[in-house]
């Protein structure tokens, strides 16, 4: 039986060194496990766009970032809100990044002006 009161400093950092080992050995196959679900479950999904054809679809050059504000937009009769909602609504129905999108203006169109 080992005597786990009166160990000797080797001993305990013999121990602690072989705790380590242990841990480090099941956190790699761990991580191994994890990399073989991911190619499983990679193979069953179709194959997405290459990112070249994606920046070819965009209105911008190849290469060139999208910007993250596309300049001043001016409300006429709108609440900031409901042009922030707007704008949310359009880009999902467009499936585009809002930072892609152009948006000059917003006007409210009243019921007797139509």
């Amino acid at each position: 039986m080992i005597d786990l009161v009166n160990i000797s400093v080797g001993s305990a950092g013999l121990y602690a060194v072989l705790g380590y080992i242990v841990v480090f050995l099941g956190l790699v196959l761990l991580m191994c496990v994890l990399l073989i679900m991911i190619k499983i479950m990679n193979k069953n999904r179709p194959a997405a766009a290459a990112p070249a054809e994606a920046a070819a679809d965009s209105a911008q050059p190849a290469g060139v970032p999208a910007p993250g504000t596309a300049g001043e937009l001016k409300l006429y009769d709108t609440d900031p809100r409901d042009a922030a909602m707007i704008m949310a609504i359009v880009a999902d129905t467009l499936g585009k990044p809002l930072n892609e999108l152009r948006v000059i203006s917003i006007r409210e169109v009243k019921e007797d002006e139509v």
